[in-house]
């Protein structure tokens, strides 16, 4: 993208969206150039040539005739029937290849088989089928490697660690057992593609990876187990989700096509043909699939109108809830106002997040990190952020058993990441890999910490390409030493990461990292929230509450001194009234001095010392208080977490008003401060015993388990009058305490 044609004649080849951004970077830039660009784009979108089907409305008579591989033929032909539906006069011929195999048709069932299908559950994958079918191919079929097609890395673990304890799978002078990732280092992938020793049978177990992007020539079998994990985008709880689903017609066919590649073969699908039939005939498109963010930036980049508008016009359009969720994603983090209309950071005057080829929220963290001269480590964060995870779990170390890969997967990642940041320890494993480049050791390096040297490179290629854009908008020089005056500076590198993550907030209750008792911030940014079997945060970096309240989201006014808010009040914040308006101050003429950067790149931000000065000190002395949330322990050994402590019983500390019963209390103190009854939640563990949480103003406390529902209420109404009305207070000091931590004043309770 960078290379230009020594003169006017020539040619860059170049990737679609690469050829969009110089459409709209050209000082020649029109509507018209606009709309030539989108009618000339025969198989891409307008905007992401796989998210949506937008440039496939009947503007213009088109025909093109290419050879394409056979799933882009089914691909188009999805489009080609959406079109036909619009009523269009546009004719798409494409020319698909035809594979070797016959579908056999089964007219009669055996009793046997029809007992087998009557057990049949389509809730899991029958990992005992597969074994059985295995065996019998091997000891009674023609030789030819075998493709098994699985959901995910969970299932070709299982099924991988259950082949090699049988007696046949397990031998290596008779089968060979592979497996094939896109997780997985390159260097072990390429093992799926040599052809083992005569009278070793290959078997390799694959994800949807090998239905289209690669080719084993000597597979003769594939067995398909009808489902893969798919993305798909919840709109009304906001989550992207990654769960095993149904494949479609399409996508059987093609893992049927494997197997009659270069030879014929022979596929085995292990669902009944009610199942196949119940199949949808094509996946659905990105669009309807993925969120919106990047897209509504771009329809906006390109005046297209009104978001909503633009996309109803799509072939198959987004849920109007997917694409409110979008337009308010980009209003949080200031890309949008309130109209929809692109502000400074989105490019209403000079092109920033338009123009960055990443996520928006990506592409306000490299801004910031040019903006305050830490753009080193910044760059290596979104780059890495960009392609896939570098570090590996891989599966062919021959020196160690496979149940120590993983503990030692973990201990090479934890000793760049003993600070509770993921992005950090990216940093440190980049920086540690062009150490050892140096020395020609590169791969040795990656090897020995279980990091993809794939993905290293990857991330160095990406650092010099954004580099470049940078230099584009005018944010930074030639100079990197000017660049990168502070990246030194963890703590500020941290508040970077904030600054371009949020709303992707969380707050730590408790560890969420297995490895560690407790995580000693109040806050954790994350990347990515996805569901897969439970809902995971991907990415995160623990933060403390100044780098929130100077570089989170707006801040407003609570309803009493020294009470700030954010995000419309899901975050809040309780401070001295003079150190609430302290932050403010700051935040604000912060905010002043990231905006006229935006507005004069060249301008020097360090003619703004004391701000910058006093903005670096308090992200690195706030480190692990969370000082401003009431009700948050402080983590430190010299103090007890009330969580963790078994309570003693209100009624023995003293009898608060409303009796002795810990629910009376609380209901009554609760009610009295013109709140709402607390709500409990009862659930049974697996040991009989019960667990209860109390909910009142929004906020949640577990109690203690107990051997019945009742105590366990008790207990957790116990816990929540403990926190209310402290350990220490006596006769009526816990006004005061409750006061301030329900947002009472004390003449409330008078």
């Amino acid at each position: 993208m960078k290379d230009r044609p020594p003169s006017s004649y020539g040619a860059v080849y170049v990737p679609p969206h690469h050829r969009l951004r110089s459409v709209i970077s050209s000082p020649n830039y029109t509507s018209a150039a606009l709309i030539d660009y989108k009618l000339r784009e025969a198989k891409s979108a307008v905007l992401n040539p796989r998210a949506s089907d937008v440039s496939y409305l009947p503007t213009q008579h088109q025909q093109q005739q290419e050879q394409v591989n056979s799933g882009n033929s089914h691909y188009n032909s999805a489009c080609d029937d959406r079109i036909s539906e619009e009523g269009s006069d546009c004719e798409l011929e494409s020319l698909s290849q035809t594979g070797a195999l016959k579908a056999a048709d089964f007219d009669e069932y055996s009793p046997k088989t029809r007992d087998s299908l009557s057990c049949w559950s389509p809730d899991c994958i029958g990992f005992n089928l597969i074994e059985y079918l295995l065996c019998n191919i091997c000891e009674n079929e023609r030789p030819g490697a075998i493709l098994v097609f699985l959901t995910g890395w969970d299932d070709i673990s299982s099924l991988k660690d259950k082949l090699q304890a049988h007696p046949l799978f397990g031998d290596p002078r008779r089968v060979l057992l592979l497996a094939c990732h896109g997780s997985m280092a390159s260097t072990e992938q390429r093992l799926i593609f040599d052809e083992p020793e005569d009278g070793v049978r290959k078997i390799v177990l694959t994800t949807n990876i090998a239905e289209t992007s690669i080719t084993i020539n000597d597979v003769v079998f594939v067995i398909d187990c009808g489902k893969a994990k798919e993305t798909s985008y919840d709109a009304l709880n906001n989550t992207p989700c990654l769960l095993p689903s149904w494949i479609s017609k399409v996508s059987a066919q093609q893992r049927r096509g494997r197997a009659g590649r270069v030879q014929p073969g022979e596929c085995y699908h292990l669902y009944p043909r009610c199942v196949y039939d119940a199949f949808v005939e094509y996946q659905l498109p990105e669009i309807l699939r993925t969120p919106l963010q990047s897209l509504c930036l771009q329809i906006k980049s390109l005046k297209l109108g009104s978001i909503s508008e633009f996309l109803s016009r799509a072939l198959q359009s987004p849920e109007v809830l997917a694409v409110q969720n979008a337009v308010e994603y980009l209003q949080v983090i200031g890309a949008l106002d309130e109209n929809e209309n692109l502000r400074v950071l989105g490019g209403s005057r000079r092109r920033y997040l338009t123009m960055l080829p990443m996520e928006p929220k990506l592409g306000k963290m490299l801004i910031l990190g040019a903006i305050l001269n830490c753009l080193d480590p910044v760059l290596t964060i979104v780059a890495g952020l960009s392609v896939r995870d570098p570090f590996l779990t891989p599966f062919d170390k021959k020196d160690v058993s496979r149940l120590s890969i993983t503990k030692l997967a973990e201990a090479a990642k934890s000793q760049f990441s003993g600070d509770y940041s993921d992005h950090l320890a990216l940093v440190r494993a980049y920086e540690g890999w062009k150490d050892a480049e140096r020395d020609i050791a590169g791969y040795e390096y990656c090897w020995r910490n279980f990091l993809s040297l794939q993905s290293m490179k990857a991330i160095d290629s990406l650092r010099k390409e954004f580099f470049s854009l940078l230099k584009d908008t005018g944010l930074v020089d030639g100079n990197s030493t000017s660049c990168n005056a502070w990246s030194h500076d963890d703590h500020l590198i941290r508040a970077v990461i904030c600054y371009g993550l949020y709303p992707g907030i969380c707050s730590v209750v408790n560890s969420v990292n297995a490895r560690e008792s407790k995580i000693p911030y109040p806050w954790l940014v994350f990347n990515e929230k996805i569901k897969v079997n439970s809902v995971l945060l991907r990415d995160s970096t623990a933060v403390s509450d100044s780098m929130l309240l100077l570089f989170g989201g707006n801040i407003s006014r609570g309803d009493a001194d020294g009470h700030l808010k954010m995000l419309g009040g899901y975050l809040e914040f309780f401070m001295n009234p003079s150190v609430a308006d302290m932050y403010q101050s700051l935040r604000k003429e912060l905010d002043e001095l990231i905006q006229n950067k935006l507005l004069s790149p060249r301008m020097n931000i360090h003619t703004n010392h004391e701000l910058l000065s006093a903005v670096r000190l308090l992200v690195s002395e706030d480190q692990c208080d969370g000082r401003f949330v009431f009700g948050r322990q402080v983590l430190q050994s010299s103090k007890t977490s009330v969580m963790a402590t078994k309570p003693p019983l209100v009624s023995s500390i003293e009898s608060g008003p409303g009796g002795d019963n810990s629910k009376s209390q609380l209901q009554t103190l609760i009610t009295r401060a013109g709140y709402a009854a607390p709500t409990y939640k009862t659930k049974q563990q697996k040991n009989n015993q019960f667990r209860a949480t109390v909910e009142f103003n929004g906020m949640q406390i577990m109690g203690q388990p107990c051997n019945n529902k009742k105590n366990a209420e008790k207990d957790a109404a116990a816990e929540a009058l403990l926190w209310l009305m402290g350990r220490n207070q006596a006769g009526h000091e816990y006004i005061n305490h409750m006061s301030m931590l329900l947002k009472k004043s004390k003449k409330d309770h008078g």
